[in-house]
């Protein structure tokens, strides 16, 4: 397989190939795989994307600074970047996956993607991986500040609806800290997907919000692993 291809469409040349060479394998190829090389990405191209959009847009208060840039890490773009790059051409996946059309399959295509952050940001620095993360959102950093920014709850309302679902519930189930200091943590449910996530934050509509955008990741997944 010639990574050369990849390394191109990226902008990137790894120095350690094996790096690169273990950020497109999955775990069901065996070890090492790239989900600790994900866990890394993940921050990274969270760090980067805050960075940028703070610069961009100085006027921006933090909550529209919050929702662009949850739009621009969700899976569901990073799955449009690493089709756009032709990721799943590379991946090192195990038989049954392969079979079942896992190089297709989002999920595995969005974690390669930070999985790829994550090994340029240990060969190459912070400003390397800074670099490719700015390089693939380029488009969609200048696009973001014209889309419509809809919260959470209302996307796993809208997203709920689509599927002629019911809508989730939500509930408080802890409350820490002082009265000047609290957290509250929440559970969204979906009980006709047998679906619970958990969010906590500093107001009950904080925590409601966060446990809004976990619950449509997972529905997400679901809707993945069925196709």
């Amino acid at each position: 397989m010639d990574l050369r291809k990849l390394e191109r469409r990226l902008g990137y040349e790894f120095n350690d190939t094996a790096l690169f060479e273990q950020a497109l394998t999955h775990k069901s190829h065996g070890t090492p795989n790239n989900e600790r090389l994900e866990f890394l990405g993940d921050a990274v191209l969270g760090y980067v994307i805050a960075h940028e959009l703070y610069l961009q847009h100085l006027t921006l208060a933090e909550d529209a600074l919050t929702l662009m840039r949850a739009s621009l890490v969700r899976k569901e773009t990073l799955h449009q970047i690493a089709t756009h790059l032709q990721i799943g051409d590379f991946l090192r996946l195990g038989i049954g996956e392969r079979k079942s059309g896992g190089q297709q399959r989002a999920s595995i295509l969005a974690d390669a993607l930070e999985a790829i952050i994550g090994a340029v940001r240990l060969d190459g620095g912070i400003e390397a991986a800074g670099d490719l993360v700015t390089r693939l959102f380029e488009q969609r950093l200048q696009a973001v500040i014209n889309q419509e920014f809809k919260d959470p709850k209302t996307r796993l309302q809208e997203l709920l609806q689509s599927r002629k679902l019911p809508l989730p519930g939500y509930e408080v189930i802890a409350t820490s800290g002082s009265e000047h200091s609290r957290t509250f943590t929440v559970s969204c449910v979906v009980s006709e997907l047998d679906l619970t996530a958990e969010g906590a934050g500093a107001s009950r509509r904080d925590a409601e919000k966060v446990a809004a955008e976990i619950m449509i990741e997972l529905i997400v997944e679901r809707i993945d692993d069925e196709n």
